[in-house]
């Protein structure tokens, strides 16, 4: 552009963010300012934005004391944009302390609070912090209910969430999507798998999450033949799996030993970009280990475009499950090379498979490094 003011910085920096780009977003601000541009309230939400997402809260941090503070201290927008920051990058005291100082608030203040509580584990909080909501009046949208029912989720309070389910009913709310899916999540989360099926059966539409919480739920309770069955029925319904719903699944082959099921499923996850999903791969990894199949498992992960901590664990743990110890201390001294912490866990899994005089002396070398 010839010349470029405070909106066309901003329409770009929103741009990015509205089609996940958050990281190319924090990439061009900074270049914004270096610019001579002031930020405007506008930017500023775009950018926390783009922090939540990408959980860059070093960043939101930064922003929040260097400009927030000194610009936009009372502005709603800004403070809803940043507890929902804050929230999303898991620290919900410091969302709490935004909140708290607010002159205002609106609806979407009080949801990412109620939610943030929520995902933290913070049920209870969540729960109080509604009730003060409702008491001063404020309008309840659909998020805030998805966020109360997963803090009752939190809680595995069936009992709560049966009371808010009434409520949903009562207020014709049953058919949304997101609140249909988030109460069979809840449902399955409490062990009451028969009103999860029930709820998934009666939505007039059924999303992947919806699926994948009837799978994931069936997994928790320990009926993979179910998990593996709500699978077959999610794809007659044409219904296109995520990267959990295949996770999920494959869970349930590796508690069942089902080989063929899991390599199907394999089958599927290749045609797709799921394949190069980390935790896909760790739950096909452990699938096939599982199943006794250690080449096939070395070769899911030779063939990841990524490893992590899980991964290397998974591989290592698998190793020792099948008696191949020495593969074992061999995939340790890798992950240590490649920068990873060998941590207790690994250190114990390796230690107990191991026999033999001469492990004994590399496993000694290997502590003494």
């Amino acid at each position: 552009m010839a010349s470029r003011d405070v909106v066309s910085w901003t329409t770009m920096i929103t741009a990015y963010v509205q089609h996940g780009h958050g990281d190319k977003a924090l990439q061009m601000f900074p270049t914004m300012v270096a610019e001579g541009f002031r930020p405007n309230e506008f930017t500023v939400c775009s950018v926390l934005k783009a922090c939540a997402e990408e959980k860059a809260l070093r960043f939101g941090k930064q922003l929040h004391g260097a400009v927030v503070k000194k610009l936009y201290k009372y502005d709603i927008h800004v403070g809803s944009a940043l507890v929902t920051m804050y929230t999303r990058c898991g620290e919900v005291f410091d969302a709490q302390a935004v909140f708290d100082k607010m002159p205002r608030r609106n609806t979407i203040t009080w949801t990412s609070m109620i939610s943030g509580y929520a995902q933290s584990g913070f049920g209870e909080e969540a729960v109080l912090l509604f009730r003060k909501m409702k008491m001063r009046r404020v309008f309840v949208n659909n998020l805030t209910i998805v966020g109360l029912l997963s803090a009752c989720g939190s809680m595995k309070s069936i009992h709560l969430g049966k009371e808010l389910h009434a409520q949903i009913i009562k207020n014709r709310m049953e058919d949304n999507l997101q609140i249909g899916s988030t109460l069979v999540w809840l449902y399955s989360k409490c062990g009451g798998h028969t009103y999860a099926a029930r709820i998934l059966e009666a939505m007039p539409d059924r999303d992947a999450v919806a699926w994948t919480a009837m799978i994931s739920g069936y997994n928790n309770l320990g009926h993979n033949v179910e998990a593996l069955k709500s699978l077959d029925e999610m794809l007659w319904d044409g219904v296109t799996p995520n990267n959990y719903t295949y996770s999920s699944a494959l869970k349930a082959c590796a508690r069942l030993e089902a080989l063929q099921d899991g390599k199907r499923i394999h089958g599927v996850v290749n045609k797709t970009q799921a394949f190069s999903n980390v935790f896909v791969g760790c739950s096909l990894i452990d699938m096939y280990m599982r199943c006794g199949e250690v080449d096939e498992a070395r070769r899911v992960f030779d063939a990841m475009p990524e490893h992590n901590l899980v991964t290397w664990k998974v591989m290592i743990t698998g190793f020792t499950q099948n008696g191949l110890s020495e593969e074992a201390l061999k995939y340790m001294y890798l992950m240590k090379q490649e920068g990873y912490d060998v941590d207790d866990f690994v250190l114990s899994t390796v230690l107990t498979s191991c026999g033999d005089l001469q492990l004994k002396s590399d496993r000694i070398s290997f502590l003494a490094q």
